[in-house]
């Protein structure tokens, strides 16, 4: 099986940063796009951006040149820095990623358990 386990979140003050990371392990051939989403209560699940494999990012109005998204295909790893943080982005972060467990089967989507992030002074 395969597992995502987000960690990294916490409570910073609005202008200040964080950084989250998401490792996928158990039984991977390869993961194609990585992504980050977002959720607050009584909300749907928004997408905050996304990497490929071969590292093009796409981000959401709302984060664009505020945080960035990188991978270490090595470590099946997805980090989302977070810089210039507004009480706006307080929710819990979601880690996505579309993986392939062997060569022969389909891709799947799998998804982390979630991280809190709150920006408040």
């Amino acid at each position: 099986q395969v597992q995502l386990v987000e960690s990294g979140g916490g409570l910073v003050q609005p202008g200040g940063s964080l950084r989250l990371s998401c490792v996928a392990s158990g039984s991977i051939f390869s993961i194609n796009n990585m992504n980050w989403y977002r959720q607050t209560p009584g909300n749907q699940r928004e997408l905050v951006g996304l990497i490929t494999q071969s590292g093009t990012t796409n981000y959401a109005d709302s984060v664009k040149g505020r945080f960035t998204i990188s991978r270490d295909n090595a470590k099946n790893t997805v980090y989302l820095q977070m810089n210039s943080l507004k009480p706006e982005d307080t929710a819990v972060y979601y880690c996505n990623a579309v993986i392939q467990m062997s060569r022969e089967s389909l891709t799947r989507s799998y998804w982390g358990q979630g991280t809190q992030v709150t920006v408040s002074s």
